[in-house]
C-alpha cells in the first residue's frame, strides 16, 4: 500500500507546506491618496529604512509622507536610507519617485505599477525587473513589460521612478542544500522535490523502476487528487516544430 502524494499531502495545510507569514514584515503597497487629487500636487517623503522581508527578492523601503502617512514599498536601485522622494503628479523624474504613468516622459524605466488606479502596484515588482513607457495615446499609457509584452494602462496609474533592487539576486548559486532548503521554506515550498519517475509505482502515478514503463504524463483537469499529476489538461506537449 503506497501513501498520499505530494499534491494530497499539501492540500492537507500541514506546516511542512505552509508559508512562515507570520515572519512577514508588511504588504508593498502605494499609500491610499485617494482623498488627495495626487495629480496636480506632489508630497514629499523620507525613506526611513531598508529591510529584508522574508519570501520576497527585492528589498522593502519604509517610507514617512510630510502628512504623516507611513508606509512600505518596494526599493528600487539606488534608493538610499534618508533619501527625500516625491509622490504625486507635480514630482521630478528622479529615482524613486511615485508618479502617474500618464505624466512620466516616454523611454523611462518604472516599476510597480498599478493596474487600477488606488490598487497599491500589481505589475513589475521582481528584483530586477523595470518597464519602460512608450508613448501616451487616448486609450491611456503603452508600457512595455519585462515579459516583452505591451499593455495599456490608466494614465492616473501610480508607477515608480527606477528598477527594481536586487537585480543580481540570481547570479549567486546556493552552493548548498541548506540554503536552498531555508530559501525555499520561507516560500512555503516543499524541498528537495523528488521526481515522480524515480518513485516505485505504489508511491506515485509515474512511478516504476522499469525504463520502459513510462506513462502518459497528460492528465484531466477532472482528475482525482490521487492521480492529477504532470501535464494537467495540456493542449499540446512537447516542443514546438520549427515551421
Amino acid at each position: 500500500m503506497g501513501k498520499r502524494i505530494l499534491v494530497q499531502r499539501r492540500g492537507r495545510g500541514s506546516p511542512v507546506f505552509r508559508a512562515a507569514t507570520h515572519r512577514r514584515v508588511a504588504p508593498a503597497k502605494y499609500p491610499n491618496l485617494s482623498e488627495i487629487d495626487i495629480v496636480n500636487k506632489v508630497l514629499k517623503g523620507q525613506v526611513l529604512e531598508l529591510v529584508h522581508d522574508p519570501g520576497r527578492g527585492a528589498p522593502l523601503a519604509y517610507v514617512e509622507l510630510e502628512n504623516g502617512e507611513r508606509y512600505y514599498t518596494l526599493a528600487v536601485e539606488g534608493l538610499h536610507e534618508g533619501q527625500i522622494i516625491e509622490v504625486g503628479g507635480k514630482a521630478s523624474v528622479n529615482i524613486g519617485n511615485i508618479l502617474p504613468v500618464g505624466i512620466i516622459p516616454e523611454g523611462t524605466m518604472i516599476c510597480n505599477v498599478e493596474l487600477l488606479p488606488g490598487d497599491g502596484g500589481k505589475l513589475v515588482r521582481a528584483s530586477g525587473s523595470y518597464a519602460t513607457v512608450l508613448s501616451h495615446t487616448p486609450e491611456g499609457t503603452l508600457i512595455s513589460l519585462p515579459s516583452g509584452k505591451t499593455r495599456y494602462i490608466n494614465d492616473r496609474c501610480l508607477a515608480t521612478i527606477g528598477v527594481v533592487a536586487a537585480s543580481g539576486r540570481i547570479e549567486k548559486p546556493f552552493v548548498k542544500a541548506g540554503k536552498k532548503f531555508h530559501w525555499m521554506k520561507a516560500k512555503g515550498h516543499k524541498y528537495p522535490r523528488v521526481r515522480g519517475r524515480a518513485m516505485i509505482a505504489a508511491l506515485h502515478p509515474f512511478g516504476s523502476g522499469r525504463r520502459s514503463a513510462k506513462k502518459h504524463t497528460t492528465v484531466s483537469r477532472n482528475a482525482p487528487p490521487g492521480a492529477k499529476v504532470g501535464q494537467i489538461a495540456a493542449k499540446r506537449t512537447g516542443r514546438k516544430k520549427k515551421k
